[in-house]
């Protein structure tokens, strides 16, 4: 059932709603009213722990990501790389002199940290096995291909005499011999390269290695970092760390870790009003009048004269006007 009189009523509204919104200014002071309004609203007034939970829970890590999505992780890892300034552009030019002496300056610091690590390292069974081989392979090298078997006619064979007799002498292979000396040892010759490596890379001397590196690198351009990243492979190893991700996030560990990490900041947000939490982001109120208002006006305007507006407005004014109430108020028979 429609009526003349509440048609006229709704047309004449949306005419109004139109002409209102047409106009910039309409927009731009409602969407800054709306702002003023809800940077007062404090975190827990809008959103309960719960409800932000569920949400990053349920499209982070219960939500796969599409194929289209990684193919575009990928792809703009890729245009970054292939990027023509990275051919004119230098190393210097992207990072600051000033940040890099501050990080060589707090890497050499941690010295205990740094003799923690190398004390791990060097009383690892796989660096005492390296070990073990390298310096075996060194006193096989010198015994086969010293400067004296080369340069002096006759040493060469008088070496292997002597390898022959003296392990005659032990009743061994004499490469045998080494190992077993090498395996026996390996322990104080660990220590002393334990010691040696801490000598060679004390606080100053690592300090300086890392300046001397950065002094070699900085005038090259950014383009290097191809010689390091197969863009070729970025399909591949993009996909590999989406499969990392695809089984962490059905972990319960990262669930849980989630979880706690988004109460612990709540706890400390709930009563702060969200233009604090906005500034926060670098979002203030100069940023919304001058950026994302002329950012979105557009968008608001668009609504507009594609009639969205006019025919979303028209439902519920057709609702509201043929209620029992407000037919009553108009004083309209419903039946008529």
């Amino acid at each position: 059932m429609t009526h003349p009189v509440i048609e006229q009523l709704i047309d004449a509204q949306l005419a109004f709603l139109d002409q209102e919104f047409a106009q910039s200014d309409t927009i731009q002071t409602e969407f800054k009213e709306f702002y003023l309004w809800f940077r007062k609203q404090t975190l827990q007034n809008i959103w309960s722990f719960e409800q932000i939970n569920q949400l990053l829970q349920k499209q982070i890590l219960a939500t796969p990501a599409s194929e289209f999505l990684i193919e575009q992780i990928w792809e703009h890892i890729r245009f970054a790389l292939i990027h023509p300034s990275n051919d004119n552009t230098s190393i210097e030019e992207i990072i600051p002199v000033k940040t890099i002496d501050k990080i060589a300056q707090y890497v050499a610091s941690k010295s205990s940290h740094r003799k923690a690590l190398i004390h791990r390292v060097v009383n690892n069974p796989a660096f005492s096995v390296m070990l073990t081989q390298l310096i075996h392979h060194s006193i096989q090298d010198y015994m086969d291909n010293s400067v004296m078997n080369k340069k002096v006619p006759g040493v060469g064979r008088f070496m292997k005499m002597g390898k022959s007799v003296l392990e005659t002498v032990i009743d061994t292979n004499l490469d045998d011999t080494v190992k077993h000396y090498l395996q026996k040892n390996i322990i104080k010759i660990s220590q002393l390269s334990e010691q040696v490596i801490n000598q060679h890379f004390d606080d100053d001397k690592l300090y300086h290695f890392q300046a001397n590196l950065w002094h070699k690198i900085k005038k090259q351009p950014l383009n290097v970092v191809r010689n390091y990243v197969e863009v070729n492979d970025l399909p591949n190893t993009v996909g590999m760390g989406h499969e990392v991700w695809e089984h962490l996030r059905q972990t319960n560990y990262l669930q849980q870790q989630v979880h706690d990490g988004v109460y612990a900041w709540y706890i400390r947000n709930q009563e702060r009003p969200f233009d604090l939490l906005l500034r926060d982001l670098n979002i203030d109120e100069a940023l919304i009048e001058h950026e994302l208002q002329s950012l979105l006006s557009p968008i608001i305007q668009h609504l507009v004269s594609s009639e969205q507006l006019r025919t979303r407005a028209r439902c519920y004014l057709e609702k509201f006007y043929y209620s029992k109430q407000t037919l009553k108020i108009l004083q309209i028979d419903k039946n008529a």
